[in-house]
C-alpha cells in the first residue's frame, strides 16, 4: 500500500502553460532564496540551502511553474508560486508560505493553488484540523474563508479552543512583543 506521503508528494495539476507540482525535488533552491528575501515575502526570510531542502521534503510543498519560462527541457518551468502544508499526512495540516509572483497575480493562479490544496486536504480521510496564520485581514482572511472554508478562531478566554503561539528565532519579529509582523 502506498503511503499518503508518497501519494501526495508526487501529484501535479495542469492549467494552460502552468503546472502545480508537489514534488519537493523540483524547487530551485537559489530562486527560493530570492523569493524568501523579497519584500513580498515579509513573513519569513531565506534559509540555508540544506534547511530549505529539509523544510520542502518534510512538508507537502506545492510549486507553481510557468512552462513558457522553462530554463531547460528537464525543468517544469520558472517557479512563480508556492505553498507548504506542514502535515503528518493523516490528522493535521498547517498551511504556510503561500506566495504568487506579483507579475503573475490577477490571473487566478493563487485561487487555483488553494483549490489544489483543498482537493488534497479532502483526500485525507482522518484529517482533524487544517490551520493557517495570516496578518492580511483585508485580502487573505476572506480569501481563505471562501476557498478553504477556514473560520476565525476568536474565543473568549476560557471558552472554545485556545490557539496559542510562541515565536522562534526564525520569526521576523523574534524577541519583540506582539503577535504580528510589525
Amino acid at each position: 500500500m502506498t503511503s499518503l506521503r508518497a501519494k501526495f508528494q508526487s501529484r501535479s495539476w495542469q492549467k494552460d502553460q502552468f503546472t502545480i507540482s508537489t514534488d519537493p525535488n523540483l524547487f530551485p533552491i537559489s530562486q527560493l532564496s530570492d523569493i524568501f528575501n523579497s519584500s513580498e515575502f515579509y513573513w519569513a526570510s531565506a534559509l540555508s540551502p540544506e534547511a530549505f531542502k529539509e523544510a520542502l521534503h518534510n512538508s507537502l510543498s506545492f510549486g507553481i511553474y510557468d512552462s513558457a519560462q522553462s530554463p531547460s527541457p528537464e525543468s517544469p518551468g520558472k517557479l512563480i508560486g508556492l505553498a507548504r502544508l506542514v502535515t503528518d499526512f493523516v490528522t493535521f495540516a498547517y498551511l504556510t508560505d503561500v506566495w504568487v509572483d506579483p507579475t503573475y497575480q490577477g490571473k487566478g493562479l493563487g485561487s487555483w493553488l488553494v483549490r489544489c490544496i483543498q482537493e488534497t486536504l479532502d483526500e485525507m480521510p482522518d484529517l482533524r484540523r487544517a490551520m493557517l496564520l495570516t496578518g492580511d485581514w483585508e485580502r487573505s482572511v476572506p480569501f481563505y474563508e471562501r476557498l478553504l472554508g477556514m473560520s476565525l478562531v476568536e474565543p473568549k478566554r476560557g471558552e472554545g479552543l485556545a490557539v496559542m503561539e510562541s515565536k522562534g528565532r526564525g520569526h521576523p519579529t523574534y524577541g519583540k512583543t506582539g503577535l504580528g509582523y510589525d
